[in-house]
């Protein structure tokens, strides 16, 4: 380290992005930056701001804020996250350290821009890279990252059928996580397009990502530190209580785009994107599941079907397709990253192993089968009922238990292997000294409630399988599982409780960001809750085979009008009561009022028990409260500001962090403006 001249370390060439820039040009200029930027020594998230290394970072981040607006930046940075932490880790921790200097870029990056930029950069998808000399055929065999340009128009017009064919996004490319291809990098290197081998060997690599926007790459990334961020949240927020929406209209010509929710323009039916109302209605859907399961077991019909037995087999089918349907949106890469993922699979496995044996039962009028078949469905309950309790992760305490669950019991499976070698070595000792006296099953059950704690069983039975050894080895046995591997166990679990813990709250906004996008990243057009969505798969689908693409989205915005009033009248009669309420309170303002808002606070925050934030997003009036003074010149301070200096009322911690933080940025930009001056004179 101290070989090397300040001055080759000083004078790390920053990267030109233009605004055109292709994504895999973005990733290899900021790459090769990182590279050099943290070339000796790791660094925390923490420690970058404050390091050396986050001087060489800071001149990264006015280059990017200053000169470029390409809208892969944030998404360039996060797919960087990724690629550094899945590196090889024999590098002294210098890939962890540059995964994060890529969020530390990305969040510094974001307090410089608008609020309506933050969202276009956040929440835009990544689009395919589009080369005309690729055919459709190739496309349809797997390379489909490589969209054709002359059917990208047909591609917009076909609507929700085309993509299971075509684009990086589609269904089932999607659901596999975007790794299906039918060559290899070379072969569409050489297949006439203009892509080197180089280039299509990136491309290949993060063609899973497109189709995502950045902060589902930041997901994925498990980028923690830039996720758990202030501007981050609100914007996740504001998605969550729909202040931010990405479908505002209803009609065959809709495209997905994010945008500040407008009253006056949006479609009532809209509404129904809005990932709270989503969850508010499934936790009504898994209510009534309950209510169904409870009623079957209770009535237990051995003869026969009943009626509800009949409505839960509904329900199952309904929650599966829609199921199904999230899986293929997301892609297998997100949805397994949400927690109740697998509590979802393990309902709906348990719901169709209950269906199989019951069918099979009534048809061959056994009772053992029969009885075996609510013994299957009885186990439905462990699964059902806390899937019903998730909304209750979104509370900080109870939410920042799921990711201490996950890695207690990530510990535990680690360290099951250890006790099954020790534990098969005296099953295989006892079974042989009691040979005669003590079958291999009648051991194996003393030794499993030995080690569970019943010691004097074993000092019991010590004598029966050996009157020489029995007492010695089951005292060791004792001794090195009661003791020794229990203690290790108990041991390793408080240290990733402490782990987790220590990052309690990165760990809490990290899950509840998943929990959101995946409630909010469907491209689909029209959504039917659950167990209406067997209406379009019965009766709309078969439509396909005699009509087009757009009369079939025609027919299906018809029927989610029709089916899913109640749904809107329910949302509409909640919306209007809080503005209500909020209007009657705006008549009687407090003596002291938090700075910072030009509109009143969203009714959605204003008491919603589903709320998970209490700062929303400012609308267009205040879109300059991240703005760095050379992209809002317009502004007068006190826009920026979001506040007035004659009002009063109590300090927002963290948007006084926030306003520190900015004005360090600004003073540390003027200080290295000074030195380059200084520098070239």
């Amino acid at each position: 380290m101290a070989s090397l001249p300040p001055v080759d370390q000083d004078h790390i060439e920053v990267p030109i992005i233009d605004d055109n820039e292709p994504l895999i040009e973005v990733v290899r200029k900021l790459q090769n930056y990182m590279i050099q930027a943290i070339s000796e020594v790791s660094y925390s998230f923490e420690e970058l701001r404050f390091s050396p290394c986050g001087q060489k970072l800071r001149l990264l981040l006015y280059s990017l804020a200053e000169n470029s607006h390409n809208p892969c930046i944030i998404s360039a940075l996060m797919i960087l996250k990724w690629e550094f932490n899945n590196a090889a880790e024999n590098d002294w921790g210098l890939n962890e350290g540059r995964g994060y200097a890529c969020e530390y870029v990305a969040w510094q990056f974001l307090c410089h821009i608008n609020q309506r930029e933050t969202i276009e950069y956040l929440l835009e998808e990544l689009p395919s890279p589009v080369y005309a000399s690729i055919s459709l055929t190739q496309a349809e065999r797997g390379a489909s990252a490589f969209t054709p340009a002359g059917d990208e128009q047909s591609f917009q017009r076909e609507g929700e059928r085309t993509p299971l064919l075509l684009h990086s996004s589609s269904s089932l490319y999607r659901f596999f996580g975007g790794k299906r291809r039918a060559g290899s990098a070379s072969d569409i290197a050489n297949s006439g397009s203009n892509v080197s081998s180089a280039d299509a060997y990136e491309l290949m690599k993060y063609s899973m990502f497109f189709g995502l926007s950045a902060l589902e790459i930041a997901a994925i990334a498990e980028a923690k530190k830039f996720l758990s961020q202030k501007v981050v949240q609100k914007v996740i927020d504001n998605i969550w209580n729909g202040e931010i929406v990405f479908w505002d209209s209803l009609s065959v010509h809709s495209t997905k785009k994010p945008q500040f929710f407008n009253k006056r323009n949006a479609d009532p039916y809209s509404r129904l994107r809005v990932p709270v109302y989503r969850k508010a209605f499934e936790a009504a859907f898994f209510v009534s599941f309950l209510f169904l399961y409870y009623a079957v077991l209770v009535e237990r019909k051995s003869t026969g079907i009943g009626i509800f037995e009949t409505l839960m087999y509904i329900w199952i089918a309904a929650f599966a397709y829609d199921e199904f349907s999230g899986m293929t949106d997301a892609g297998m890469v997100f949805y397994q990253m949400d927690f109740w993922s697998v509590w979802n699979i393990a309902i709906i496995g348990t719901g169709l192993a209950f269906m199989i044996i019951r069918v099979i039962g009534l048809a061959k009028r056994s009772d053992y089968i029969t009885d075996l078949s609510f013994d299957i469905l009885s186990l439905e309950a462990l699964f059902l009922v806390p899937r019903i309790c998730s909304l209750v992760s979104l509370n900080s305490y109870f939410g920042s238990l799921i990711p201490v669950l996950k890695e207690m019991t990530k510990a535990f499976f680690r360290f099951i292997p250890v006790i099954v070698v020790l534990y098969l070595g005296f099953l295989t000792t006892f079974t042989m000294l009691a040979r005669d006296r003590l079958s291999l099953r009648q051991m194996s059950w003393i030794l499993v409630k030995v080690f569970f704690g019943s010691n004097v069983l074993g000092f019991d039975i010590a004598h029966d399988i050996s009157p020489i050894f029995g007492y010695g080895l089951m005292l060791i046995f004792v001794s090195m599982t009661n003791l020794l591997l229990l203690s290790s166990l108990v041991s390793l679990m408080s240290m990733s409780l402490e782990g987790v813990m220590a990052h309690a709250r990165e760990e809490y906004l990290f899950q509840l960001s998943i929990y959101v996008l995946e409630s909010s990243n469907s491209r689909r057009l029209t959504y039917f809750m659950p167990p209406l969505n067997l209406i379009p798969l019965l009766c709309i689908r078969p439509m396909r085979l005699f009509l087009s693409a757009e009369h079939i989205r025609r027919v299906r915005i018809v029927l989610l009008r029709a089916t899913h009033l109640p749904f809107v009248a329910l949302i509409w009669a909640y919306e209007s009561s809080r503005r209500y309420v909020s209007r009657r309170n705006s008549q009687f303002p407090p003596t002291a009022t938090t700075g910072g808002s030009s509109r009143p606070t969203s009714s959605f925050q204003a008491g919603f028990p589903l709320s998970t934030h209490h700062a929303p997003l400012q609308g267009s009036a205040s879109e300059g409260q991240f703005s760095k003074p050379i992209r809002s010149k317009e502004r007068s301070h006190s826009e920026i500001r979001g506040s007035f200096p004659g009002q009063a009322g109590p300090v927002d911690i963290p948007d006084m962090v926030d306003e520190i933080e900015r004005l360090r940025v600004q003073v540390e930009r003027v200080a290295t403006t000074v030195a380059f001056l200084h520098r070239a004179h």
